[in-house]
């Protein structure tokens, strides 16, 4: 079950925690995998694991916030591996501030990378999708649909993706184009070692137990487990499923008091 066998996959913003996790779960399910990253020695290395563990995979560099970039990288991509059956766009970044602390250049930022990002690999995807049909993933987040502190330019991005994905899902049916996106809470990456380095210099430790224990669960989650639920979402088993939202977030949105 869940095999991605004969399957090309595009996951942006590959070279790294959540989106490395994908490429390579896709990877070991038999997809051939295109890692898109803005970094080109990070893509590189991150689709040279992926082929040292006996996996298919290229490297190739991609500003998601470019469309004439993102729009060339996938001819090259299906160029290079005959179709393109599935894309993730999962390229993003954080920023942390309220409203008022929210710079218009803060503001510009992360909509050029979080919501045209997104656009992008949208509008280039159902390009190259509807002839045949596939699957489109968004990575969306848990602050889509429940209010957090100081994530005033975050929070109206994810919900961005949230609404695109509805749009896109519903527009594409006939296309035979499944879309969908995951919501996960708060996840163990490098981005959350480096943003305590920052801003908790000498307690990592301390504040790394305060901010798990924000999910119900009493943990964060781990790259692994939102890759696993992309291979099921992005697999013929999961093809009765479109224009979704999927929580994966240890029950904050739905359990935290």
């Amino acid at each position: 079950m869940f095999r991605l066998d004969k399957k090309t996959a595009i996951v942006t913003g590959a070279a790294s925690g959540i989106g490395k996790a994908i490429a390579e779960a896709f990877a070991a399910q038999g997809a051939k995998v295109a890692v898109l990253d803005i970094s080109g020695p990070a893509a590189e290395d991150a689709a040279s694991n992926i082929k040292k563990r006996g996996g298919q995979a290229a490297a190739f560099v991609c500003d998601v916030g470019n469309q004439a970039a993102v729009d060339a990288v996938f001819e090259e991509v299906e160029k290079r591996f005959g179709t393109i059956d599935i894309v993730v766009n999962n390229a993003g970044i954080s920023h942390i501030g309220n409203v008022a602390k929210t710079t218009e250049e803060d503001m510009d930022r992360v909509i050029s990378v979080n919501v045209k990002g997104v656009y992008n690999g949208l509008r280039a995807g159902v390009r190259h999708l509807e002839a045949r049909g596939g699957v489109i993933l968004n990575m969306a987040s848990v602050v889509s649909s429940v209010g957090i502190p100081d994530r005033f330019a975050y929070s109206m991005s994810k919900g961005a993706v949230l609404t695109m994905t509805y749009s896109v899902a519903v527009d594409y049916l006939k296309a035979g184009i499944r879309c969908n996106c995951i919501a996960p809470g708060r996840v163990h990456t490098p981005f959350v070692d480096d943003y305590l380095a920052k801003h908790y210099p000498g307690k990592e430790g301390e504040m790394f137990e305060a901010l798990s224990k924000t999910q119900p669960i009493g943990r964060m989650g781990k790259p692994e487990e939102i890759a696993a639920l992309a291979v099921y979402l992005c697999s013929d088993e999961a093809s009765f499923i479109t224009g979704t939202n999927f929580p994966i977030d240890g029950g904050f949105a739905s359990l935290k008091p």
